[in-house]
């Protein structure tokens, strides 16, 4: 069992920044990517971004740019990993939500995201 722990979220301005972290316990060993994804309501989950155990990592065409998926570079294996978000805009309100997969997929609780205009 993986479970995976959120923070950061919050009530910003548009142009402002946030920063979400999330982090793995339990059976972390062999992991080799973790994930940002997101759902605003009445929306479909989408991806955000990725980072494997190496640093590769893919990102959403809306978020291209402005968004930048970090990890925890002080072990072998990637079990932390944060969310830098700038230039942030209303439409990027959202739930963030972590994930990563092993042999079955293991989401985080969510964390809030609201961009004011």
């Amino acid at each position: 069992q993986v479970r995976l722990v959120e923070s950061g979220g919050g009530l910003v301005q548009a142009g402002g920044s946030l920063r979400l972290s999330c982090t793995a316990s339990g059976s972390i060993g062999g992991i080799n990517a973790m994930g940002w994804y997101r759902q605003a309501p009445g929306k479909q989950r989408e991806l955000v971004a990725t980072i494997t155990r190496d640093g590769s990592t893919v990102y959403g065409d809306s978020v291209k740019g402005r968004f930048t998926i970090s990890r925890d570079n002080a072990k072998s294996t990637v079990s932390t990993i944060y969310l830098q978000m700038n230039s942030l805009k209303p439409e990027d309100t959202a739930v963030y939500y972590c994930k990563t997969q092993k042999v079955l997929q293991y989401w985080g609780q969510g964390t809030q995201v609201t961009v004011s205009s």
